[in-house]
């Protein structure tokens, strides 16, 4: 096995964030392991809206997202990052279908800039870093007051009544050598998860440029959700300031004088 293959096979799937991405990726790392490419691995998946073809199929100069949505086709490349991008099309085809259009659409109406603009800017976030989060009420209101010994150690046992789906391929790869201050971008499913599928049905009504706009996720270190370290067990795990980070306070204000003096 070359050394571009080794990252697939060292992906550790009794990991509980990979539980709803084991099957196909399995079989998809299986084939790209046994030399056959990336691209094509993929396509012998069912279910992608679009099919998969070398990164050289990229035009030079081209937006990537923008020749998604043109010609049904996503380049890749070998590596995690794309395997799980691959992952991602192939279990939540209506989600990464809906978020391509809208980059696009954002892309059309204001081309490619240093600046993405707010639609755009959240569009990358939380297709790279986002998950969905089914959980209890409790649990929501102290992970938005950032109480994270409430959130983790008081209602610790509401934790079995949560689904949590991480979706951002970006965070999946960084998953595969898990450290406590990786950070999911939550969005909060207003229904219970059942299945990927409907959370994929879910997921694809509630992204509108309007919502996306506002920036609807909340911040949560993944390896403090109860089962998904060990060591999160001890209660002092939770004292990693760095790591919890309180919520900030909100900035003073101060009324301007009505005759500012002049700047000398």
């Amino acid at each position: 096995m070359d050394g571009a293959h080794r990252p697939l096979a060292a992906i550790d799937w009794s990991r509980p964030w990979f539980a709803p991405w084991r099957d196909p990726g399995q079989r998809v790392a299986a084939r790209v392991c046994e030399g056959e490419p990336l691209h094509e691995a993929l396509n012998r998946e069912q279910g992608a809206p679009v099919r998969f073809v070398p990164q050289q199929a990229l035009p030079d100069g081209r937006a990537y997202e923008h020749f998604i949505s043109a010609s049904g086709q996503c380049p890749v490349r070998p590596g995690l990052h794309d395997f799980f991008n691959g992952l991602a099309w192939l279990a939540l085809p209506l989600s990464k279908a809906r978020l391509n259009r809208l980059q696009a659409a954002q892309i059309e109406e204001r081309g490619v800039g240093a600046v993405r603009g707010p639609v755009r800017d959240a569009i990358t976030l939380f297709d790279e870093n986002g998950a969905l989060l089914d959980a209890p009420p409790e649990l929501w209101a102290a992970l938005l007051e950032r109480d994270w010994q409430r959130l983790f150690v008081q209602l610790r046992p509401l934790w079995r009544q949560a689904r949590l789906l991480v979706v951002g391929h970006a965070l999946l790869e960084k998953l595969v050598q898990p450290r406590k201050a990786l950070t999911a971008h939550l969005w909060r499913s207003p229904v219970a998860l059942q299945s990927v599928a409907a959370a994929d049905a879910l997921l694809a009504a509630m992204l509108t440029p309007a919502v996306l706009a506002a920036k609807p996720f909340t911040p949560l270190p993944l390896l403090g959700i109860p089962g998904w370290s060990a060591q999160n067990a001890d209660v002092c795990f939770y004292d990693d300031a760095q790591v919890f980070r309180p919520r900030r306070a909100p900035e003073r204000t101060t009324t301007p004088p009505l005759h500012p003096r002049a700047h000398p």
